[in-house]
């Protein structure tokens, strides 16, 4: 009974998924053949040919598994102990500092080889 109701379910994905398909080529194809008129209104047509593409793809399985996981992501995001000011100004400076260090320590290194290879060569 289960599977029946899937497959009539992802034989109508695959149609809202067309007319996603469809919505996005004639926002292409109308921004070009309208490309006289003015920007703002292109552009406005296509957010809303977006906002309706964007919904009818919503409404398809992967769609709402999709929006599932950015609600997910959205509350694990909320867990994040973000650093402070003085911590990320801390971590920056020492950062930086160990770039330079290293920097100066690979410089030296290819300075004291270019010299060894120059003096063996010639």
């Amino acid at each position: 009974m289960e599977s029946k109701a899937d497959s009539s379910a992802s034989r109508f994905d695959v149609v809202k998924w067309l007319v996603v398909f469809v919505l996005i080529a004639a926002g292409v194809v109308g921004n070009q053949y309208f490309n006289a008129e003015s920007l703002l209104y292109r552009v406005l047509a296509l957010v809303a040919v977006a906002l309706v593409a964007g919904f009818v793809a919503l409404q398809t399985d992967r769609g709402r598994r999709f929006a599932m996981l950015l609600k997910e992501a959205r509350v694990e995001i909320r867990k994040v102990v973000w650093p402070t000011r003085p911590e990320l100004i801390q971590t920056t400076v020492i950062v930086v500092v160990f770039v330079l260090v290293v920097s100066l320590l690979l410089w030296g290194m290819d300075s004291l080889i270019s010299l060894l290879v120059s003096g063996f060569i010639g």
